[in-house]
């Protein structure tokens, strides 16, 4: 976790954040089913909150310079840190932090449920 309180934040710090966001919104879908809210800059990286199916709390999205790779912080709403994924490539940045913090593995139902969503397919007329 990166306990940025009293941390001087710098301008490649605010253009890493923003590289990371716009790898996020690349999926915009993805990234809005999260309940996005807040994105803050924050010492090598971003955090912002989330409202999801598996995970309601903070993400932090921390960039390991020695790897070259991101470090996806869950942390929950009493501020403990509830799972750390390392070693994230740019690339799967977005599914593995849907996999955490959205997915469910009876998500369609959820969702359908969540929503009032009637599937006509299943209904017989």
């Amino acid at each position: 976790m990166n306990e940025n309180n009293n941390i001087e934040i710098a301008e490649e710090d605010v253009k890493l954040a923003d590289y990371i966001y716009s790898i996020l919104k690349f999926q915009p879908t993805i990234l809005l089913s999260w309940g996005i809210q807040r994105p803050v800059v924050i010492k090598l990286g971003l955090r912002f909150r989330v409202n999801g199916f598996s995970h309601k709390g903070i993400v932090e999205i921390l960039y390991n310079e020695g790897a070259d790779l991101f470090d996806v912080y869950l942390i929950n709403e009493d501020g403990t840190l509830k799972e750390l994924i390392e070693g994230v490539y740019f690339d799967e940045l977005v599914d593995v932090i849907d996999q955490h913090v959205e997915w469910t593995e009876n998500y369609n139902e959820r969702v359908n449920k969540e929503y009032n969503i009637t599937n006509y397919e299943e209904e017989s007329i």
